[in-house]
């Protein structure tokens, strides 16, 4: 059973495990912070991720229900601990618009996509700020920390470990896929891989 409460001092080095949730039931329609279900029915990819996995010391999650389904379905018996900062960005007046209606934002730099404001939403940089809190205090808990959440927020903690929050977004991250980082003393971070897992 994955232990959730603070330790008094971190551990030397911090393993953070990152899971994007199960296929999100977005109908083809955009979904950020439009609360959808997950699609966990893949039982042969969600038995290998938690072989990945192995043992976890706390497990955080976003309060999204695809997250929760997500982790619901790793550790039927696990409590894992909501936190609300591990939301997928906000797409403001694109929430719920087909796909296909999208702006073609292909033309911007990394520079200028991960500063790009939907209409009464959220900017890529405006996700960074928001979960790299949460990030850090998660890497305050030490040992291995597993945070299933969204793409975007995996692409966040991407652009954390690479100093540049903009780089977050040239990854692919597939659901029910795993990206380990290595939180080193002194604020480095070793990326141990991304997108394992995919299925």
């Amino acid at each position: 059973m994955p232990a959730n409460a603070p330790t008094d001092s971190p551990d030397p080095a911090t393993e953070l495990l990152l899971i994007r949730h199960a296929p999100a039931v977005t109908e083809g329609r955009m979904a950020g912070r439009r609360d959808v279900a997950a699609d966990c029915s893949n039982a042969l990819a969600f038995a290998a991720l938690r072989g990945a996995i192995g043992q976890a010391d706390h497990i955080l999650i976003s309060p999204a229900l695809r997250c929760v389904q997500t982790a619901a379905t790793l550790w039927p018996d696990a409590s894992p601990v909501q936190d609300p900062r591990l939301w997928e960005q906000d797409f403001g007046a694109w929430e719920g618009v087909p796909y296909s209606d999208l702006p073609d934002l292909g033309p911007l730099s990394p520079a200028d996509l991960a500063a790009h404001r939907p209409p009464q939403g959220e900017s890529f940089l405006d996700l960074s700020a928001r979960c790299t809190p949460a990030l850090q205090d998660a890497i305050k808990l030490g040992g291995r920390v597993v945070i299933v959440a969204h793409a975007g927020v995996i692409r966040a903690a991407l652009g954390l470990a690479l100093a540049a929050p903009e780089q977050g977004l040239r990854f692919q991250i597939a659901p029910v896929s795993l990206t380990s980082l290595i939180a080193l003393p002194g604020g480095a971070f070793s990326i141990a891989g991304v997108n394992r897992m995919r299925r």
